[in-house]
């Protein structure tokens, strides 16, 4: 298993929400992730369907998790995902690809297809950096280094 991977699934593994609602990460490569979904009982809505909210957090972990594999923390800050088929029992893959990478924002795009490989949703996520970059973080810790401002 390469770095990246083992990292991923490491954090991953604190991923209580992801775990419950049995979604796994299927692969990662650089600003890219793909997760697949078992469709059970209780991944579906009333009409025997996969809820949409489960295709939402499939959708959201691809996008998170290859927006994350520049090493640095995210949080989703905006989303939209079109809900264009569904499905009510098979397997269905979220695959996440970073469009931009900014200083303080990460653009993803999402697609959703189906056991027959027919596109269920589609959509991007924008993630806000919580961490510095490296050169930032650099010169936090420089700026904090220095000697106290003095009073006058």
């Amino acid at each position: 298993m390469e770095d990246l991977e083992i990292r991923t699934r490491s954090r991953l593994s604190r991923n209580a929400f992801m775990l419950y609602n049995h979604m796994e990460l299927e692969s990662v490569q650089q600003d890219r992730a793909v997760f697949r979904l078992e469709i059970r009982p209780e991944s579906k809505n009333p009409f025997g369907m996969v809820h949409g909210g489960a295709l939402y957090t499939l959708a959201d972990n691809a996008a998170g998790v290859a927006v994350h594999t520049d090493g640095r923390s995210y949080v989703t800050q905006t989303s939209s995902l079109h809900f264009l088929h569904n499905q009510p029992e098979g397997t269905v893959r979220a695959e996440g690809r970073v469009r931009h990478r900014g200083k303080t924002t990460c653009l993803a795009k999402v697609d959703i297809t189906g056991t027959d490989g027919i596109l269920l949703a589609t959509g991007e996520f924008i993630f806000f950096c919580v961490t510095p970059a490296p050169a930032e973080q650099q010169s936090l810790n420089d700026a904090s280094s220095a000697d106290p401002p003095r009073k006058l």
